[in-house]
Order: structure tokens, then C-alpha cells, then sequence
């Protein structure tokens, strides 16, 4: 006697088997991944057994890591920090995405934490150095925050828990490992923007002088500047759902941010008026993508070298490889060592909450862009910062 056909199986066009079928009320709809009929069929009898399980007799279905990173990654889309998010759970998913979300653990991801921080050969012969501690640590809290929705928030059919516990996953050693910031002296910061290009030099210089992240420069427009006739300035208001890099980036605590501006930086925005209808700092017409480009990563290595030439001995470290983040720790630092306040310095930095137009009056803003002015001087006129750096080697 033939043996009879299993229904639910359609080709497709590329030759691969696909499952179109109803069983008990459940229309299942995926493919198989084979070209092969017989193997095809075992797969959907593997499924179909499954689902006799769950609905006849109860048995969880286990769900896989990669199918909750996928529903977190649709559920957030909306999130800020959404492409980042993916591109850690892609990092992931060939080392866990095929798992059961029951077997996460500490072994689970030891392959994928020794692969991220080890040190690969580039094609033209240089060397990609690992990822450091906190960079890997960033991706284990997203493996954390799914599993948590799995067991606190998402239900299957039967209204039951994906996961019953969410597995404490150890995560790396960050102080020893992680650069700490840099903040620039004023002869640093002299020799260092001396070799940038103009446009960097510029925006460098801005920066230095209002604390803003690297984003919030480069992406600088005109119809946020507000004019304060009665202090003679403007300042600029950046809205709370600014974009950055990304279109739904938005401010950092997601609030709007005020940057003041110190003489220094009022003479920069001056001399940037009328280059551009719309960008404060645009490069070939348009905002610059970043500051941290090949242009400032030269520079640096070039002043490092002239910093030993005149001094006669090795530059720090952090100084041969400052971040453009550094700059705004040196605008915090010296506005710390000028003697103003915290809650000025947390409103400069763009780190106090609430709404910025409904909380400052005239005579407010006027004393932030006094406090601001504290460390307005391009060298070492400025106020004197000491800053202990431990000597390498």
C-alpha cells in the first residue's frame, strides 16, 4: 500500500519546502529550509508533535533566545537606543540565538566574550584591538533586559511565564580596564588644536568652551539659537527629541538642552554666521556625520609627538589618544577648578532636568554665562588646573 502523502506542504519557486497548514485552529505558516520532501515532511511532523503537546497536554513550549530578541527588537523600535541595541543582540545571535531562552548561563556566552575581545589581523596587515570590559558588559545587560521581559512581562497561550527565572549572568570587571577620561591642559589643548584642521579647530573649540557632546556640534542648528536682548548674547535650545546621530537618538536624558555661550564661544557662532542657512558648523554643505574621523585621530598622534619634542619626554597615554568626549570633561573640570557651583556645572554640561525655558529667568542665564566665562581664556591665561596623572610604565 502507498504510504500517503502529509498535507501542508507547498514548493517553492527557489525548490525549498514551506509549511501552510491549520492544525487544531492554529495555522502554522514557515519554512523548512530543505529542498528535500522527506526531510521537509519530518519537520512538520516534529512541529505538529510540539503543538499536540502544548494543546493536549500542556507542555511549555520552550522559545528560543533568538525569538525573543526578535520581539524585543520589534517592541522597542521606538526606543532611542534601539540600533545599538541590535547591533549587540546581532553580535549574539550566532553564539545563543539558536538556544533555548533556558539554557542562557555564565558557559552559554563565554565563547562570544572571549571572541569580542580578542585581537584580530585586518586584511592590509594591521591589528583591530578587542572590545574592553565595559563594551562586553553593554551587551550582556541587553541578554539580561530580554530575559526579564521572557519572565516578568511575555505569556504564551496558556498565559504562562516565557521563562521561570531570569539566570544571574556574571558580568566583567570594568574599573581596571576601562580608559578613564582625559581632561586637556591649556598647553595640550594648544598644541592638540593647532594641528586639527579648520573646521575641526572650530568645532573643537566650541566644544571646549560649552561642554557639548559631539553630536549636539555637529549636527548645530540655526533655528535653535534664542536671542537675550537684554544680556546683549543668544543662546541655543536644543530640542528634547533631537536626533543625533540617528533619527530618534534624542538628547541624552531626554530633556531639552541649554547651551550657554562664553565669550569664546559667542565670537565662534559669530564668525560661523551666514556659511550656512541651516547648520551652525556644516562641512561640503552639510552636518558632519562625526568628529572622531581620521583628520582628528592624526592630529592627536602628531601633537603627542610635539608635546615630547618640547617637553623631552612621552606624552600621557590619554593624550596621545584623547576622545572628543575628553573635551567635555576638560570644559567640566575647569569650570570645577574656576570655583563654580555643581548646580551651575550640571546646567552647563546639560545634566539638570526639567524644562530649561520654564526654569531660568534673565538674571539666571546671565549667571551661567558668567560662570561660563570663568573659562572662556583659548590658553593658559585661563584658570590654573592641576590635574595629578599617574606616570606610565
Amino acid at each position: 500500500m502507498a504510504k500517503k502523502a502529509i498535507t501542508g506542504l507547498q514548493k517553492m519557486p527557489s525548490g525549498i519546502w514551506k509549511i501552510d497548514k491549520v492544525y487544531r485552529g492554529e495555522r502554522i505558516q514557515e519554512s523548512t529550509g530543505t529542498c528535500d520532501r522527506e526531510e521537509a515532511e519530518q519537520y512538520l511532523i516534529h512541529l505538529l508533535e510540539k503543538m499536540r503537546q502544548r494543546k493536549v497536554y500542556g507542555v511549555r513550549e520552550i522559545k528560543t533566545f533568538g525569538a525573543a530578541a526578535a520581539r524585543y527588537l520589534i517592541e522597542h523600535r521606538d526606543q532611542p537606543s534601539i540600533r545599538l541595541t541590535a547591533t549587540y543582540l546581532n553580535q549574539l545571535d550566532p553564539y545563543i540565538g539558536h538556544l533555548p531562552l533556558t539554557h542562557i548561563d555564565d558557559q552559554a556566552i563565554e565563547t562570544f566574550i572571549k571572541d569580542r575581545q580578542m585581537d584580530t589581523r585586518l586584511p592590509g596587515g594591521g591589528i583591530k584591538k578587542g572590545v574592553s570590559n565595559r563594551t562586553v558588559n553593554i551587551a550582556i545587560e541587553r541578554v539580561i533586559r530580554v530575559l526579564s521581559l521572557c519572565a516578568r512581562k511575555w505569556r504564551d497561550e496558556e498565559r504562562r511565564p516565557w521563562l521561570d527565572n531570569v539566570p544571574l549572568l556574571s558580568k566583567l570587571e570594568e574599573k581596571r580596564s576601562s580608559r578613564k577620561p582625559y581632561p586637556l591642559s591649556w598647553e595640550e589643548q594648544s598644541i592638540l588644536f593647532g594641528e586639527l584642521p579648520a573646521h575641526l579647530q572650530t568645532m573643537a573649540l566650541f566644544k571646549v568652551n560649552t561642554g557639548c557632546r559631539e553630536q549636539e556640534v555637529c549636527k548645530l542648528r540655526w533655528d535653535w539659537e534664542i536671542s537675550v536682548p537684554e544680556l546683549g548674547t543668544s543662546v541655543f535650545l536644543i530640542p528634547a527629541d533631537f536626533g543625533g546621530r540617528h533619527a530618534n537618538s534624542g538628547v541624552k536624558n531626554r530633556d531639552e538642552r541649554l547651551v550657554v555661550l562664553n565669550s569664546v564661544a559667542k565670537s565662534i557662532i559669530d564668525k560661523q554666521r551666514g556659511i550656512s542657512r541651516e547648520w551652525v558648523f556644516p562641512y561640503n554643505d552639510t552636518a558632519m556625520h562625526r568628529m572622531n574621523d581620521s583628520a582628528w585621530k592624526k592630529a592627536r598622534v602628531r601633537a603627542a609627538k610635539l608635546w615630547q619634542e618640547k617637553n623631552l619626554r612621552p606624552a600621557h597615554p590619554g593624550y596621545a589618544s584623547i576622545r572628543i568626549h575628553d573635551l567635555k570633561h576638560t570644559f567640566g573640570r575647569r569650570l570645577k577648578a574656576a570655583g563654580v557651583t555643581e548646580e551651575d556645572r550640571k546646567a552647563l554640561l546639560g545634566h539638570k532636568n526639567g524644562s530649561i525655558t520654564s526654569h531660568y529667568s534673565g538674571a539666571e542665564l546671565g549667571q551661567l554665562i558668567e560662570a561660563a566665562n570663568m573659562v572662556s581664556a583659548t590658553d593658559s591665561r585661563g584658570p590654573v588646573l592641576t590635574i595629578l596623572k599617574r606616570r606610565s610604565g
